[in-house]
């Protein structure tokens, strides 16, 4: 998802993996754009956890942070698994650096509307209504099960990426006219964008954040992040 938060806090490092070492060679994915096939496609599950599935959380990392973003989900670099990442701090703070295997919202409440775009489809956003406080059941690179709670920035993060990884983009939650447009615009840029838009959300991109957008300031949040047996 297209958007950056200015917090360098961090929630508790449970579901988090380690700080990125410098000297590590890392792989960086290019950034699949809207209109290929992977993007509307549902993940399939993570069943083996190892020291692959943790290089590729590394190497997914270091791709979102290329594309300067704050979240990527597997479809987006054209893998359909269920493993995405999260850190709002836009890589500031380590600590905040979150792997979500076979990620599940197990509870949303409240609603709030705000603009968002995605790093496979640039140059293009729109309003999109989520859930203000978000809780989540999945598991890190390990095969840790844990929760973890969210509000704003961080649970409309958690949101976008889970649509990811069903298969659904942003597109999906704008009016059939923003849809046209997007559409349009995309084909006209030669981008091999279907006609039929049934897919919605996207993934974290920093850039300039919209002045609307609420900031993220995870301490205020009060998140909860617990692992489970």
């Amino acid at each position: 998802m297209r958007d950056k938060s200015t917090s360098s806090d961090a929630p508790a490092p449970a579901a988090t993996e380690a700080p990125q070492a410098p000297s590590a060679a890392r792989k960086i994915y290019p950034i699949v754009k809207y209109g290929d096939a992977v993007l509307e496609k549902p993940g399939a599950p993570i069943k083996k956890f190892d020291a692959e599935l943790e290089q590729l959380a590394e190497d997914m990392f270091a791709s979102m942070y290329a594309a300067q973003g704050v979240g990527l989900a597997a479809p987006q670099i054209g893998l359909s698994l269920r493993i995405a990442v999260v850190d709002v701090t836009g890589g500031k703070n380590p600590e905040a650096r979150i792997v979500l295997a076979n990620p599940e919202v197990v509870h949303a409440e409240g609603e709030v509307r705000e603009e968002e775009g995605c790093l496979s489809i640039p140059g293009f956003r729109g309003y999109v209504l989520r859930p203000q406080f978000v809780t989540i059941k999945a598991q890190n690179a390990k095969g840790e099960t844990f929760e973890i709670r969210g509000e704003n920035l961080l649970a409309r993060a958690f949101c976008h990426e889970i649509d990811h990884l069903n298969g659904i983009l942003f597109l999906q939650h704008l009016s059939m006219l923003k849809r046209d447009l997007i559409n349009g615009r995309s084909r006209s840029s030669g981008n091999k964008a279907s006609g039929r838009c049934r897919s919605g959300c996207e993934s974290f991109s920093a850039g300039r954040p919209p002045s609307r957008f609420p900031r993220s300031n995870i301490s205020s949040h009060k998140l909860t992040l617990k692992l489970l047996a």
